[in-house]
């Protein structure tokens, strides 16, 4: 690492909520130097030293970024005025600042550290006010300790900075009592991080608490991954190299977790299986609430058949055997599962059940897990949706619950969950705690999409455990989706590749190398390719990339299509945070729930609506900039607007580009897909099919042929440890019984 020694000369930006601080160091040769890092302590006046790197920012240029600092004392009493004037010690201003120092020179600090009463020699302190002054010195000081002492544990300024945010002067006894607490306390902190402070701290290598810490923080990893446990023989395995202790050491203290109940042990998948113990319980209770809903077997609507018929007529569709089926099943089952991939019907089956139950004088529900997804159900079915948080009520002013629970459960004849495919397995347990056994539950999703980002394959299990009547739609029945897009995402599902057409709905452009591919994707989004006709590009076009890295990747894709299609203006505010630069006009997309955050909607001609709630996929651009007061404003879907103070920003990203991951449960017109290059582990079949079915007009995918061969022909998923459908499969015969008796 660099140094760089200096006296701070100016503090250009700090955000208060993280800490991210832009300084000017001015250093003993005169010379000055813009400085950016998580700063939180650093003030007007001081002397420091930085360690980091020298780097170059395309817009600010040359810059040190800081990984870390110690202060040094004031070289100068010009510097010493500017570090007590500076606003960080409450009651001394500049005028204050400059008598102080006058008076006691470069002893000052030692005055205010050992004879604070010696303040009261200046004319205008009395006792009030040196006493306003010690105390937020004293309180200033003890702040920097703390995180002085946390930094030399090893912990980042920034991550020292959250720890303190939490814990304030408590933060050391935190850390004294249990090092390892840190994984879960801190973002940012893993085990190798709380392990090195636990060995400065003196904690034996083969230590109980090391040991225990260590498991499970591998089963915590794994939960991140999408498991809901681990096998027992790899846990041991990979806990033994990674704690470097022998195989018997982890499993004897593995089965003295099991033992106390810590964790969980259960036979899955024919192997001892390891879980933390929220998770077990979940996919218990999931399973068990999910097969008592499925004894509900008292049809909703009595003559199904012939309003069928009339519905038919009334909205001169004619619905297929499987389609009128899936119906029928729906009025007559406590728990149902449509599956299937774009234009096989889904929606159609829906709209009918719909009807039926609103003339039946039935209560029901829309749903689904992203506000994007219910935003289409909406569109879809011509029913209001919402997402599954909301529906559930989900909020409160201290700790975030869900209002809605067995102690105040959904009142609903049924209730029908879109995108399940994207459903992790606490949301669905959330969701079966708010529902009365006498609730009809429709599922529905395609089960060839990306799994959840959370733990489980909820879907998957519950289709795979054959507990439940499953629907599955494979022809293509609307006309629209007779060509391109359907019957090639139908393809590749099968392991065929697809069949592209120039100037149709499925396009291949193709490109001899990654530089080639960047600038024809540029041409479509600019509205200059013949192959992708859009009037509104911005609005119409969505790129999508497997990967976050590369040439063709989300980040840098993001700053090309960025200076393409939003470029530098003197009219467009701009404000970069956490080396993203965001400008007035920019396409954003929320990356994380905030049930907090207000909005407006705006209605023409009509008064404003007020509401709560942006969540992780809503698509945005950025409306007002005001770099005086902070904040910035996102119109979401042309009519929600909400206001984002700056410390706020890492919720949002560019979205010019976004990963296939992140397009789950979206749909857009246009999707441009780049593909030339990229790990076996990414590039696979289940994932193109994702990106295909997002599309709702054309496809058109920009690159190399042999790279779409090679993700048809990769049909490997990562395996996902989940036990849902052994739940299942252990309790079904109980309620087999209990349907059979009635």
């Amino acid at each position: 690492m660099e140094q760089l020694i200096g006296e701070i000369s100016k503090v250009i930006y700090r955000n208060a909520e993280n800490g991210w601080t832009v300084l000017e160091v001015t250093d003993e040769a005169g010379s000055a130097t813009t400085a950016v890092g998580t700063l939180p302590l650093c003030t007007t006046g001081e002397r420091i030293e930085l360690s980091g790197t020298y780097v170059e920012h395309k817009t600010y240029g040359r810059q040190f970024r800081a990984e870390s600092f110690i202060t040094l004392a004031p070289a100068s009493l010009g510097a010493l005025e500017g570090y007590l004037a500076s606003g960080l010690i409450k009651g001394v201003g500049a005028a204050t600042a400059k008598l102080i120092v006058a008076h006691f020179g470069m002893e000052t600090l030692k005055v205010l550290e050992q004879e604070p009463k010696r303040l009261m020699e200046l004319p205008g302190i009395g006792s009030v006010k040196y006493k306003k002054i010690a105390e937020s010195f004293f309180e200033q000081r003890a702040e920097r300790d703390v995180m002085m002492a946390l930094t030399s544990y090893g912990l980042t300024v920034r991550q020292a900075f959250k720890l303190y945010e939490l814990y304030g002067t408590g933060s050391l006894i935190r850390v004294n009592e249990n090092p390892y607490s840190l994984i879960e306390d801190v973002e940012g902190i893993g085990f190798k991080t709380a392990d090195k402070i636990a060995a400065a701290m003196g904690i034996e290598h083969s230590s109980t608490q090391r040991l225990r810490a260590g498991l499970r923080y591998m089963l915590l990893n794994a939960r991140q991954e999408g498991h809901t446990y681990m096998p027992e023989a790899p846990l041991i395995n990979l806990g033994s190299q990674m704690l470097g202790v022998d195989e018997d050491t982890v499993g004897y203290e593995l089965s003295q977790m099991r033992f106390e109940g810590s964790l969980v042990g259960a036979i899955a998948d024919g192997e001892e299986a390891v879980y933390l113990p929220a998770l077990y319980y979940m996919e218990k209770e999931c399973a068990k609430r999910l097969l008592a809903l499925s004894t509900c077997e008292q049809k909703l609507c009595l003559d199904i058949h012939e309003t069928l018929l009339r519905l038919e007529q009334e909205l001169e569709i004619e619905l297929a055997p499987k389609q009128r089926e899936a119906v029928t099943t729906a009025l007559s089952e406590g728990v149902m599962v449509i599956t299937g991939g774009p234009g096989t019907g889904k929606t159609t089956i829906l709209q009918f059940i719909l009807h039926i139950l609103m003339r039946h004088g039935l209560d029901f529900c829309l749903c689904a897990p992203t506000g994007r997804a219910a935003k289409r159900m909406t569109e879809a079915t011509g029913f209001e949706a919402s997402t599954i948080h909301r529906l559930l009520e989900y909020g409160g002013e201290g700790q975030l619950r869900f209002f809605r629970n067995e102690e105040n459960p959904l009142n609903y004849n049924m209730v029908i969950v879109d995108e399940m495919s994207m459903v992790d397995l606490p949301l669905f347990y959330a969701l079966l705690l708010a529902l009365p056994k006498n609730t009809r539950l429709i599922l529905v999703g395609d089960a060839d999409q990306l799994p959840p980002v959370g733990a489980g394959t909820v879907l998957s299990d519950i289709i795979k455990s054959g507990a439940f009547s499953v629907s599955r739609l494979n022809d293509i029945f609307r006309q629209a989706d007779r060509s391109g897009i359907a019957k090639n995402a139908q393809r590749i599902n099968s392991g065929k590749m697809p069949k592209p057409e120039q100037l149709s709905d499925f396009v291949f452009i193709p490109c001899q190398n990654a530089e080639l591919a960047l600038l024809e994707v540029l041409a479509i989004c600019e509205g200059k390719s013949k192959s992708a006709p859009a009037s509104n590009p911005l609005h119409e076009i969505q790129v999508l990339s497997p990967t976050r890295k590369g040439q063709l990747g989300v980040n840098a894709l993001n700053m090309r299509l960025q200076e393409a299609l939003n470029p530098k203006a003197p009219d467009k505010a701009e404000f970069e945070f956490n080396e993203t630069l965001f400008r007035e006009g920019d396409k954003v997309m929320q990356i994380k729930n905030n049930y907090r955050m207000d909005w407006m909607r705006i209605k023409s001609g009509g008064v404003p609506e007020l509401g709560s709630g942006v969540y992780n996929g809503d698509l945005g651009t950025i409306f007002k900039l005001d770099k005086q007061n902070e904040m910035l404003d996102v119109l979401f879907d042309d009519e929600r607007m909400a206001t984002y103070p700056f410390n706020n920003l890492e919720e949002l990203e560019l979205a010019y580009c976004i990963s296939i991951h992140k397009s789950q449960g979206s749909e857009f017109p246009i999707v441009v897909l780049p593909l030339f290059s990229g790990p076996p582990m990414l590039l696979t079949r289940n994932l193109l099919y994702t990106a295909v079915t997002r599309a709702r007009a054309q496809v058109v995918i920009v690159g190399k042929w042999a790279c779409v061969y090679q993700m048809v022909e990769n049909k490997r998923m990562r395996k996902r440890y989940s036990s849902l459908y052994l739940r299942l499969d252990e309790l079904a015969p109980e309620y087999l019984v209990k349907k059979s008796c009635k």
